[in-house]
């Protein structure tokens, strides 16, 4: 089983039922490196405004990044995969709108690997509930993906009502035209990586816009690209489109990440 430790303790299995019933709160992911992460202050931002909008109470985010800090040296890692789920083992489903204290847990599991497989998606008509917050409302998302795999794809891609790309089950896309990275415009997740990524084109002289996808004109883009806190993967095929893998593009977008600085957890 994968370290969890609960308001700096190490978890017990009621602690964790006590989620599972109540399947109400947020979370953030991230890599850790040598005890430093990419986007500390992205993970800090998110954690505190989450936490506001869900349970009307704040959350010390820096606090919650140093819980992080501490499991990882009670595990004995200096890298893993690091989730920071809040929730509340006092909030009531029948009084929801009682504010309550936040209880913070962080899980660990292995690093992500780097080098991650290129991905041929399926699209979907789903619009995520509040997609402005990693919510732990997963079930779609996940219900997507393995739909996808059925149907012999790699993942999810999803569509709103209008006919835009927004999002993938757990990730951000980015489409390429051999000049501007698009980043499709809608109701999705500004994931922490798109928006590390986003600066990091900024600071190469990279051209990028925001701008509607629509899922009938991905044949006019040469390439895409997925990204989430596992790094970067190439998508090179979106239904009966297919793109292949831009080489040059994936070591351009892997070299401007890599600008990106590492702050310590705590």
């Amino acid at each position: 089983m994968f370290p969890a430790f609960l308001n700096g303790k190490p978890a017990s299995a009621d602690d964790l039922r006590a989620l599972a019933l109540a399947n109400y709160g947020h979370f953030t992911s991230m890599q850790v490196r040598d005890g430093a992460v990419q986007g500390r202050a992205l993970h800090r931002q998110r954690l505190e405004e989450a936490t506001l909008a869900l349970f009307g109470t704040a959350l010390d985010g820096d606090d919650a990044l140093k819980q992080a800090w501490q499991a990882m040296g009670r595990a004995g890692l200096q890298d893993a995969s690091v989730r920071i789920t809040v929730f509340s083992t006092h909030f009531d489903y029948r009084d929801p709108a009682r504010a309550v204290a936040p209880d913070v847990l962080v899980t660990l599991s292995p690093p992500a690997p780097a080098d991650r497989p290129a991905l041929r998606v399926k699209s979907y008509p789903f619009v995520r509930p509040l997609p402005q917050i990693k919510h732990v409302g997963t079930f779609p998302l996940f219900h997507y993906r393995r739909q996808a795999l059925a149907d012999g794809y790699d993942d999810a891609l999803f569509v709103d009502p209008a006919g835009r790309v927004v999002e993938g089950s757990i990730w951000n896309l980015g489409v390429w035209d051999g000049d501007t990275v698009t980043w499709p415009e809608g109701p999705a997740l500004r994931g922490t990586a798109e928006r590390l990524l986003q600066a990091a084109l900024d600071q190469a002289g990279i051209p990028q816009r925001q701008a509607p996808v629509m899922l009938g004109e991905l044949g006019r883009y040469r390439a895409g690209f997925a990204c989430n806190a596992g790094g970067l993967q190439a998508v090179v095929a979106v239904d009966a489109v297919a793109w292949g893998t831009d080489t040059a593009l994936m070591a351009r977008l892997a070299a401007a990440l890599d600008t990106q600085p590492w702050a310590p957890l705590a």
